[in-house]
């Protein structure tokens, strides 16, 4: 009970989950935390990881999960970088912008916001591609393009302005963000104690 294991993907875990694992310390200091932050899928079955940030449609065998928010994705830039492609006024505007991401996935974006490209074919070559939200929002933040990601990641930029969410429109990838836990050991009180914690972001206003 005195060492609570999470395991999570970098982006979640640097964006997102670290401020939260500082207010679980802070209420439970006799609890260390350790992390683990790999892009393999752990096993929590048979693995020695308590709780786990993990994607996808919140159903596996012997976990239980708790809905945190949707797996989405939306354009995010610097104000100076939106100011230099014109204000983007309109979801069309991007399509000749320095993007950032996957193609896959800004086609998926476009195809959301109403765009005639809908195919990754289509989409200018992007930039830059990262392996991780992290990497290409940091790129957007150097002033390197527009970057696609969940904003929810990265609402403490989103607060302080500098970074601004120029469009509504969201993209949908299937599934959302999970806590999840084996059902066996809901009770364990390490467990609980994380479980209890605010952890729905309410932090980022989205019409979604």
């Amino acid at each position: 009970e005195g060492v609570l294991s999470i395991t999570s993907l970098a982006t979640a875990a640097n964006q997102w989950l670290a401020p939260r694992i500082g207010t679980f310390q802070l209420r439970h200091p006799s609890i260390a935390v350790r992390l683990d932050t790999s892009t393999r899928l752990v096993d929590l079955a048979h693995e020695n990881f308590d709780v786990a940030l993990r994607s996808g449609e919140g159903e596996w065998p012997g976990i239980e999960s708790h809905y945190l928010f949707p797996h989405i994705h939306a354009p995010l830039c610097t104000p100076a970088m939106r100011e230099r492609l014109g204000g983007l006024t309109r979801p069309e505007d991007l399509l000749d912008a320095p993007l950032i991401g996957s193609p896959d996935e800004w086609a998926i974006w476009f195809a959301a916001a109403g765009v005639g490209r809908q195919d990754a074919a289509d989409i200018r070559t992007p930039r830059i591609i990262g392996d991780s939200q992290t990497l290409e929002v940091a790129s957007a933040l150097g002033e390197q393009g527009v970057a696609l990601a969940c904003p929810f990641f990265f609402s403490a930029d989103l607060d302080s302005g500098r970074l601004v969410m120029p469009f509504k429109t969201v993209a949908h990838y299937g599934g959302a963000y999970w806590l999840a836990y084996r059902a066996d050991r809901a009770r364990a009180l390490k467990i609980k104690a994380f479980r209890d914690l605010p952890f729905i972001p309410n932090d980022v206003k989205l019409v979604i």
